[in-house]
């Protein structure tokens, strides 16, 4: 059940991989700075929002380990990577549609 669970988070994270990849190819070749403007939106989106996950996940769990006596469990690497490709590629594309390219 594991293996089954990490080759399906391996085989979306490469179908990611290769939609961000195809998107970069396809931005448009004429202008660089608007290329490099959609690239530069995409990833700042993207690390605010990883910046937000990574502080609730720490505030969610201060709040187990303190008022729950819980155990900090850490975070999932893979599950992250997931969700941070699926971020950068909605973002990819949603200022690539904005940005005429």
């Amino acid at each position: 059940m594991n293996t089954l669970i990490f080759l399906s988070f391996l085989i979306f994270l490469l179908i990611n991989a290769i939609l961000i990849i195809l998107t970069l190819i396809s931005l448009p070749k004429l202008g660089d700075e608007r290329k490099n403007f959609i690239k530069m939106k995409a990833q700042s989106y993207t690390f605010t929002v990883v910046i937000g996950i990574i502080l609730i996940q720490i505030i969610k769990n201060t709040y187990q380990i303190i008022w729950r006596n819980g155990v900090f469990e850490g975070i999932n690497p893979l599950s992250q990577l997931t969700t941070i490709s699926i971020i950068y590629l909605i973002s990819l594309l949603f200022f690539k549609k904005k940005y005429g390219a």
